[in-house]
């Protein structure tokens, strides 16, 4: 894909991620084809020049399609859309964070129909994407990420090669295991720093300034201090899903997680005590109800 005169890219899923995706390349001058089912999200898009389509049109014109989706019904119901007629090759880049099998399904489905998936979750929370501090973990045919290279370029920091079809999702795996591991390690310090008697936002400045930081307590750790969870970059409800995945993908392989298994109880707590749509930080509300901190009224 020529970086001259850009051309068109479809962005399937206008959220968090994928509006951010679409934000970037607009501004970067693609052409950007926009589709999802939320009214306001397509308002949102349509304000940073991005043109709205029905999925079919998004199909025929954008020779590179981006999947940005919440669920694998939503991944099989986009699949079946773009499959439905006879089109040109397309290089369909799949960035949502999916089970193995579901990635499988969709690039077999995507394969003969004549077109060529890629396996590219991102790295990153929402409020990263917003500002290209993201990291593509690309997997599949080598000659379509190196033509789908400049799209990359214009929504993230970095984008890896990983390999074959699927390297992208076991590295994203990875990846969120430590997510999930140092989020509710970082409120747990948190919470230790206040029942302590420290100042949280002194917590966050020293911790940060030391050995034990993380770029998760980087991200998160200014929504801890002010106990403040209701702009979600990453909702503990949607995180679920993800959760659910990598220990599904590690029970397969055998392989022990005692660390990311302990944090399960913690976000499951999260979504019983009503931060189902709070950002993953709230664990930090749950861990200080459990510690019997009361933090003074918010004014």
């Amino acid at each position: 894909m020529a970086q001259q005169g850009k051309g068109t890219v479809g962005v399937v899923g206008l959220g968090n991620m994928g509006g951010a995706f679409a934000r970037h390349l607009a501004a970067a001058g693609w052409r950007v084809l926009g589709f999802d089912i939320d009214e306001a999200r397509k308002r949102a898009a349509r304000d940073t020049e991005v043109e709205i389509a029905s999925l079919e049109t998004l199909a025929a014109e954008a020779p590179a399609i981006i999947l940005s989706l919440p669920s694998p019904q939503a991944l099989d119901a986009t699949v079946a859309a773009i499959t439905a007629h006879a089109l040109p090759p397309r290089i369909v880049i799949e960035a949502s964070t999916f089970t193995l099998a579901d990635k499988e399904r969709a690039e077999a489905a995507l394969r003969r129909a004549g077109h060529v998936t890629l396996d590219c979750p991102v790295s990153g929370t929402g409020a990263q994407a917003a500002v290209k501090d993201i990291v593509v973990y690309a997997s599949g045919d080598a000659e379509a990420i190196a033509r789908v290279m400049p799209v990359f370029a214009d929504f993230s920091r970095a984008t890896y090669n990983t390999g074959a079809f699927g390297n992208g999702s076991r590295m994203k795996y990875v990846a969120n295991l430590l997510v999930a591991i140092h989020n509710v390690a970082s409120a747990e310090a948190m919470v230790l720093g206040i029942k302590a008697g420290l100042d949280p936002k002194k917590v966050f400045e020293l911790a940060t300034a030391g050995a034990g930081n993380s770029r998760v307590l980087e991200l998160r750790g200014p929504m801890m201090v002010k106990d403040r969870y209701g702009d979600a970059t990453m909702k503990v409800s949607v995180w679920q899903k993800d959760m659910h995945v990598i220990g599904e993908y590690a029970q397969q392989l055998g392989c022990p997680t005692p660390l990311f298994s302990a944090t399960l109880p913690v976000y499951a707590a999260a979504m019983a005590t009503g931060h189902a749509d709070d950002d993953t930080a709230s664990v930090c509300a749950v861990l200080e109800s459990m510690a019997g901190v009361k933090r003074p009224r918010r004014k």
